[in-house]
């Protein structure tokens, strides 16, 4: 009993030294935080950036920005600042404080860091193809602008590879929402997302499957369609597969789009005698 009397005692001991220490560093941030000396915020903020202590170091710097305007220490301050937002995965915060940045700090020695990272924000809040894409839109904006701005930057291979990456997923929400049509049975809509995919991607690896659809459209839309427009459409669908069959002369789709095409010649004669 004795014994475990003595270890009861020493697990509370340790317990109550390790709240005191806890408490003791606690005390101390917040005595810094608190102080109103702009200088020691300053010198505290910097060395717990330094130590990787980015939130704290974070709510340091928010005290003292304004404070250090027109001094020369803002500039790599507010330049630290930005990238606490980074550090800590706050994308919408880091893109806007890196890019208020460059266009504070125009004449900056960290004005492309700060552009690279405004742009690798927004592309880390792309999300997925099936959701909306203005982040995306607004990476490869900011990616392009950098390599306009900085062409012989090291980074600038990779922004391509990030613009391209950041298309091919507009690309697929476009071939998507063409889909989507296709589920609806909007054929004349899902054949106009398919004709702007080839528009806007037209060095789409999907090449081939985007015309089979586009066959395919022109094919279901004249089959749904009212029988004075049937005449039209069935000559636009055979149109549509001459040139895919032109373009693909063997394949997965070259038998499926030959029906399509017999089948179209086939009701056209009937309209004909019709």
């Amino acid at each position: 009993m004795r014994f475990m009397g003595r270890i009861i005692k020493s697990v509370a001991l340790f317990g109550l030294f390790g709240l005191i220490f806890l408490s003791s560093c606690k005390s101390s941030f917040e005595k810094v935080r608190t102080s109103g000396d702009s200088e020691l915020i300053y010198k505290e903020s910097i060395k717990l950036y330094e130590d990787g202590q980015y939130v704290k170091a974070q709510a340091l710097m928010e005290l003292i920005i304004s404070a250090f305007r027109g001094r020369p220490e803002l500039e790599d301050l507010y330049y630290k600042y930005s990238n606490t937002y980074f550090l800590t995965n706050d994308y919408v915060m880091a893109a806007y404080y890196f890019e208020n940045f460059s266009s504070t700090f125009s004449g900056s020695s960290l004005k492309e860091d700060a552009d690279y990272y405004t742009a690798y924000s927004h592309y880390k809040m792309s999300p997925s193809f099936r959701l909306e894409q203005s982040n995306t839109m607004k990476a490869i904006e900011s990616f392009q602008s950098f390599v306009n701005k900085f062409p012989d930057s090291d980074r600038v291979e990779e922004c391509n590879l990030l613009i391209d990456e950041c298309r091919r997923k507009l690309e697929a929400k476009a071939f998507d929402s063409a889909m989507l049509y296709f589920d609806l049975q909007q054929y004349q809509s899902a054949l106009k997302s398919l004709e702007n995919i080839l528009i806007e991607f037209p060095d789409t690896k999907n090449l081939e499957e985007v015309r089979f659809k586009m066959v395919e459209a022109n094919y279901l839309l004249a089959i749904n369609s009212i029988y004075e427009k049937r005449e039209e459409r069935y000559n636009e669908t055979i149109r549509y597969a001459l040139m895919f069959l032109d373009k693909y002369q063997e394949g997965e789709y070259f038998n499926t789009v030959q029906t399509f095409k017999a089948d179209s010649e086939t009701q056209l004669k009937l309209l004909s005698n019709d």
